[in-house]
C-alpha cells in the first residue's frame, strides 16, 4: 500500500478506490473515506458506517490529511 502525504499541494491526485484519511471525523467516528468517483465532485463512502455522499472537490481537498492507495504491479519501482 502506497501512502501519499499531502503538504500544501494545490491539486491532488485522487483516484477511484483510494482511501482518504480526513482531518475531522465523520459523525459516526470514522476518519477514513473510500473514493467511489472522482471529478469535479467526489462520491465518497464512509468506511465506518457505509454512508455514501457527494462533496465538491474544492470543499473536500482542504480536509484531506493523507491518501492511501494500493499500487498496481506495473507502477511499483
Amino acid at each position: 500500500m502506497l501512502v501519499i502525504y499531502i503538504l500544501g499541494v494545490t491539486e491532488m491526485d485522487v483516484r477511484p478506490a483510494d482511501i482518504l484519511v480526513m482531518k475531522k471525523n465523520h459523525p459516526c467516528g470514522s476518519k477514513s473515506m473510500y473514493v467511489i468517483r472522482a471529478g469535479m465532485d467526489f462520491k465518497l463512502r464512509c468506511t465506518g458506517c457505509g454512508r455514501e455522499f457527494m462533496v465538491p472537490r474544492n470543499k473536500i481537498e482542504r480536509h484531506i490529511k493523507q491518501i492511501c492507495r494500493d499500487t498496481p504491479e506495473n507502477e511499483k519501482k
